[in-house]
């Protein structure tokens, strides 16, 4: 819970703020040193597949810190600049695969907030789980009320970090309204999938008014932070919550209360109702703000992106580099290079605005085919995890970490320590409702 808050407080400006980002891996430190029973049983208790991901996302960028020989250095692709730069000052020698080691080091500390969290999260108690959920769905709405101080406040000082955005676009604790709209996505995947807390009967159904109001309000953030992706992302977590709403009406409900399942006609009716809630829901965002979701709907007809121009060059920059690449974290660096004059702007590109071939230059096809088998990795816990209690709770998670994979196709958002820290919590979800049911049988995550 401390790691998530201060994560939530301090952790969602970026490289550009660097104690803040220290503050946040310093809190990840201590939490792995005073729980190093979980870290054992963790390593002890957790599959092959993740230990081995995890063993892999850390050795990568560690490798490539190693001192090489000339000979073997210079023979990399992409290493001629490097070369010829040392001839002209006269130096030669060693040098590490990487082209900028302290960046690659940089990157591989990011590492210890989403470990911290997935190792703590693995050691805390189910009932603990689920409330650490219900915290994610508190900051949610925390966000939202500050993003409310935001839009009504002049555009020059209402953001924590510094944006040209501010004033216009709800931000929370974040400098990018992506990421933003990414946390505020999961908060809506949890508000909408977490189990209930146990109520004396009659209290069901005000619990669940509860739950679709927490869920309107923040589907409305998403809107007010104008971020396209997270808008179109938010109908995962959206389309969960039905399926799990409709699995309880047709399943579980009557396995309750001893009643034969719904007929057809029942479950056209529930599904029919369902439509026309979104429909009256979707009505009520309009008129609660229509010039801010106008604003919002007015981005997806942008046709003057410049990520796409960066793309251009970052494409040759693959190329350049393929199939080693410069080193985790060097994008800045070696992007520069291979920038084209007529892309030229007053701003610095800083990253590729897509994680998959950033990724491509800096670890070539060993970065990529680390990317698949996280992928794979994913999919195959979410498909465990369908015989587990814990079942839609892990897949709030999965829903979490597969919009971050689509957002990385545009955006950058494993780039802050915030969204990493709630990326890891989200991967012990996961991943505890992908354990094996007879440790649940057996009382081991009780």
């Amino acid at each position: 819970m401390t790691l998530l808050l201060v994560a939530f407080a301090v952790g969602g400006g970026g490289s550009r703020f660097a104690l803040a980002n220290l503050a946040v891996q310093l809190t990840a430190l201590a939490v792995l040193a005073f729980h190093r029973g979980a870290f054992l049983r963790f390593w002890q208790e957790a599959s092959l597949g993740l230990r081995c991901a995890i063993i892999a996302a850390c050795a990568l960028p560690l490798a490539q810190t190693i001192p090489l020989p000339e000979t073997v250095w210079a023979s990399l692709p992409g290493r001629d600049l490097v070369a010829r730069a040392l001839a002209m000052t006269g130096e030669s020698g060693w040098m590490t695969f990487s082209v900028d080691p302290r960046r690659t080091l940089l990157a591989l500390s990011a590492l210890v907030t989403p470990l911290a969290a997935l190792i703590a999260g693995w050691a805390v108690p189910r009932r603990r789980l689920t409330e650490l959920g219900w915290l994610v769905v508190t900051l949610g709405l925390v966000t939202t009320a500050i993003g409310a101080v935001q839009l009504s406040s002049p555009r020059t000082d209402a953001s924590l970090f510094s944006n040209h955005d501010n004033g216009s676009v709800l931000l929370g604790t974040f400098a990018n309204r992506n990421s933003t709209g990414l946390l505020l996505g999961f908060a809506l995947g949890l508000a909408a999938l977490l189990p209930l807390p146990r109520v004396q009967p009659g209290s069901h159904i005000g619990l669940q008014i509860a739950r679709a109001a927490v869920c309107a309000i923040l589907l409305l953030a998403i809107v007010l932070t104008k971020s396209r992706t997270a808008l179109v992302l938010a109908t995962i977590p959206v389309g969960l919550g039905g399926l799990r709403e409709l699995w309880w009406v047709l399943r579980e409900r009557p396995a309750q209360t001893g009643r034969p399942p719904a007929s057809a006609m029942r479950m056209a009716m529930i599904i029919a109702g369902t439509i026309a809630l979104g429909t009256v829901g979707t009505g009520a965002l309009v008129v609660a703000a229509p010039g801010r979701i106008g604003e919002t709907l007015e981005r997806f007809q942008a046709k003057d992106d410049p990520r796409r121009f960066i793309w251009d060059d970052a494409t040759y920059s693959v190329s350049r580099y393929w199939p080693a690449g410069a080193g985790v974290g060097t994008f800045d660096e070696v992007f520069q290079v291979d920038e084209s004059l007529e892309n030229l702007t007053r701003r610095r590109a800083g990253r590729a605005h897509n994680d998959y071939i950033e990724l491509a230059i800096e670890a070539g096809i060993a970065g990529l085919t680390l990317a698949a088998s996280w992928a794979l990795l994913i999919g195959w816990l979410s498909w465990c995890a369908r015989r587990s209690s814990l079942r839609w709770a892990a897949w709030s998670g999965s829903a979490f970490l597969l919009a971050i994979a689509l957002q990385s196709i545009t955006d950058y958002p494993l780039r802050n320590q915030t969204i990493l820290a709630f990326a890891g919590f989200a991967l012990a979800l996961l991943a505890r409702g992908a354990a094996d049911r007879r440790a649940e049988r057996a009382g081991v995550w009780a």
